[in-house]
């Protein structure tokens, strides 16, 4: 069985962080990021900084059979906007859906609250991440380089809430 829950309590935290620094790894690893040249990445995600992120967002964990597989992050801006952040698949369980059904999940959560948008950011040579998304809806907005990052963000959002 699988369910989406909010992540609230302390244990489903600390797994959460777990869940965040497991999936983000791989990708950290694909582009040599370490906590040296790219502290900010997700795989170096600390309690701290979870801990901030939920007084800003609303966390949700995917449990399969009551394990924690999954995460994401949604925050509300303004302008009916709505962030996507830190989406989260164990690399074990990639590829059964989980991810889209954690991207759906925040889509229809966003139209529930009166949403317009669910924008996001991605690291922007990350090809297969950006087509995937696409695949779901989004569509290119734009791209930056940060100067505390070590690649260009792309930024992608999808609009048909309707």
């Amino acid at each position: 069985m699988v369910e989406i829950k909010e992540i609230t309590d302390d244990s489903d935290l600390k797994t959460s962080l777990q869940v965040i620094r497991d999936s983000f790894i791989t990708v950290a690893q694909e582009l040599n990021l370490t906590k040296e040249n790219c502290p900010a990445h997700s795989a170096f995600t600390t309690r701290e900084k979870l801990l901030e992120l939920q007084k800003k967002t609303d966390l949700f964990g995917l449990f399969k059979d009551g394990m924690q597989v999954g995460f994401v992050a949604i925050e509300k801006a303004e302008g009916g906007v709505y962030y996507l952040d830190k989406l989260s698949v164990l690399p074990e369980h990639r590829h059964m859906g989980y991810g889209k059904k954690l991207v759906k999940f925040v889509i229809d959560r966003v139209k529930k609250h009166g949403g317009e948008k669910v924008s996001l950011g991605i690291i922007d040579s990350h090809a297969v991440l950006k087509e995937w998304y696409r695949s779901l809806g989004f569509r290119e907005t734009g791209t930056k380089k940060f100067e505390h990052l070590p690649f260009v963000v792309c930024f992608m959002e999808n609009n048909a809430l309707s």
